[in-house]
């Protein structure tokens, strides 16, 4: 039995270097509510936000936007990305560890994410990371689908590097 390797990434924070591959990504796993590079060049800069990106062998794998709103200890999920090239190698999941681990870091204390209703997949990589459904926003995205709400409490989060990568956030 081959013992299980965790995918060869580095994680590190976005930066304004990274916003041709970014958009790039967000154009080829998302057709709608896309982020626009003036969203991604905010989000980059804005000190209540924390993009995380995925790379590997110097190409963008993915990445995690986390939105940090004042005067709270909640951390929301805003966007969440990994390249069609990149899929089933488990750097989604790492991007998920990632981002709970920086809300932990910055002491939030629940991580909350809205997702499509017909996103089985995603779906149920939240209920198994432990996302528990509280909500549901009518008519959220712009094909007139629904948005479900999800949130999970960041108690016990461990905030130390993840084994298998680097990372520099």
């Amino acid at each position: 039995m081959t013992p299980s390797r965790a995918p060869a990434v580095e994680l590190r924070r976005g930066r304004l270097s990274d916003l041709g591959a970014l958009l790039a990504l967000e154009n080829a796993v998302f057709t709608t509510d896309n982020l626009s590079r003036r969203s991604f060049r905010h989000f980059l800069a804005a000190p209540g936000a924390m993009l995380i990106v995925a790379e590997d062998d110097g190409r963008l794998a993915g990445y995690t936007l986390v939105l940090y709103p004042p005067r709270s200890k909640l951390a929301r999920l805003y966007s969440i990305a990994v390249a069609p090239r990149f899929g089933n190698r488990g750097i989604g999941l790492l991007l998920l560890h990632a981002a709970e681990t920086a809300a932990a870091r910055r002491r939030r204390y629940v991580m909350r994410l809205e997702v499509h209703e017909h996103n089985t997949r995603a779906i149920g990589r939240y209920e198994k990371s432990g996302y528990r459904l509280f909500g549901r926003h009518r008519d959220y995205y712009d094909d007139h689908a629904d948005a479900l709400r999800f949130e999970k409490s960041l108690d016990g989060i461990h905030t130390p590097a993840r084994p298998g990568c680097a990372n520099r956030f």
